[in-house]
């Protein structure tokens, strides 16, 4: 008899965001419509919140943008000094977070608590400092869901944090189950603490087909400024430098095709702003139609008081004619399933993650090493004027998605996860 069967459990989520169209936050989605189908409760506690009120519990401190917090990231990774002023504040501010943490399991009285992401990057070291006293106080099952680690981000190597770092991102526990979303983030915790970690990839539901064109997204392209032949090259990810978004713009520039135009649909999100100028000037120098459209993106449909439409991401995915994903680092990549998902031909850049875990299962693209090269615009070129092989390629791609990168994937990694708290 599965855990499933056995006991109906609830789970509280915990995050600095659970809001917007971020890739922890759609993920997140993703476990709780596996856990929701298995008839288990959710709650969830963040800084910001797009879920439902009388599940949630709101705590501004949370958010890794709450200026609170932004003094403290400022004076650990910028200034990269610590006062005696700077140590009370982020005790204080800890101590509040442990409050808002015994409040919120009270309110919800869950079984397992998910941390998302928060005992991993160190964007708010008062709630990674506070989950730690939680989980080794209350003994609660917890399972530490670890999207990307500070130690594979240089902003984040300041000996001004050092001890926190150690101590929290993330601490080594006996109650503490570690999911990693790759096999060398895996082997890297493991290194470094000892911890043992399950693996778990980015997902989809395969089983379920995609959104197509429709009714409310028909005019999407007309809607952004673009005509309805221009070939519309989509890179879904947000203005951040690792991204790569020049070889996007490069490339476009090179296949030399009339109303050809990139698409960014995200924002710049923790990162700041000025890599994005850096975008704007570079396409604008290249000669590239460069269209960024956060602003037109929502988690869900909707048509605003000045009659705009707001589309989602899936708005999107149909309309694409190429996705191109030039990563320099992912932590596994959320963009490149959801594109093999909407049967789209993807361009990529091989990310050390992509030559570890993804190219190996047999998923068929177009890749470069590093950088835009004459054979690699000649590859894009001779793909998108073959429509069989983009077909073949999609149709492949899907497939081996559904394999493994699917629902019943997780449903069966969370059985095994389970089955170590409440036995087989």
């Amino acid at each position: 008899m599965t855990v499933w069967k056995r006991k109906k459990l609830s789970f509280g989520f915990v995050s600095t965001r659970f809001a917007g169209t971020d890739g922890v936050s759609l993920e997140t989605q993703k476990w709780v419509d596996v856990l929701e189908s298995k008839g288990c409760n959710v709650c969830y506690m963040a800084g910001e919140l797009d879920t439902d009120p009388a599940v949630s519990h709101l705590v501004p401190k949370a958010f890794f943008q709450h200026p609170d917090i932004l003094e403290v990231q400022q004076l650990l990774f910028i200034k990269k000094r610590r006062s005696r002023d700077c140590t009370q504040l982020i005790h204080a501010l800890k101590e509040e977070l442990r409050d808002e943490l015994d409040r919120f399991y009270q309110k919800f009285k869950f079984d397992v608590l998910v941390v998302q992401n928060a005992l991993a990057i160190p964007v708010n070291i008062p709630l990674g400092l506070a989950l730690t006293e939680f989980i080794i106080e209350t003994g609660i099952p917890t399972i530490a869901h670890h999207h990307d680690f500070f130690w594979e981000r240089q902003r984040f190597h300041s000996f001004a944090a050092m001890d926190y770092l150690k101590s929290a991102f993330p601490p080594d526990q006996p109650n503490i189950q570690h999911v990693v979303i790759n096999s060398l983030a895996g082997m890297e915790l493991a290194r470094r603490t000892g911890a043992s970690w399950t693996l778990v990839p980015n997902i989809m539901d395969f089983k379920i087909l995609p959104q197509e064109i429709d009714d409310f997204n028909c005019d999407l392209r007309t809607d952004i400024g673009l005509d309805d032949d221009s070939f519309m090259v989509l890179q879904p990810t947000r203005l951040v430098s690792r991204k790569g978004i020049e070889s996007s713009i490069e490339l476009i520039s090179r296949l030399g095709r009339k109303n050809c135009a990139l698409i960014i649909p995200h924002e710049a999100g923790d990162e700041g702003l000025s890599y994005r100028q850096r975008v704007e000037d570079y396409a604008q120098f290249m000669g590239v139609d460069l269209r960024l459209i956060a602003d037109r993106i929502g988690k869900e449909r909707r048509i605003g008081d000045d009659g705009r439409k707001q589309y989602t991401l899936w708005d999107i995915y149909p309309h694409a004619d190429l996705v191109s994903y030039p990563s320099i680092y992912e932590g596994y990549g959320n963009a490149f399933v959801e594109a093999i998902y909407f049967r789209k031909p993807v361009l990529v850049n091989r990310y050390q993650i992509f030559e570890a875990d993804i190219e190996p299962k047999g998923f068929q693209v177009i890749s470069f090493d590093g950088y835009i090269t004459t054979e690699t615009v000649r590859k894009v070129k001779e793909s998108i004027n073959d429509p069989n092989r983009l077909g073949e390629m999609a149709e492949t791609n899907y497939m081996l998605g559904w394999r493994y990168l699917s629902y019943e994937m997780l449903e069966e990694k969370f059985e095994a996860l389970l089955s170590n708290i409440y036995g087989s």
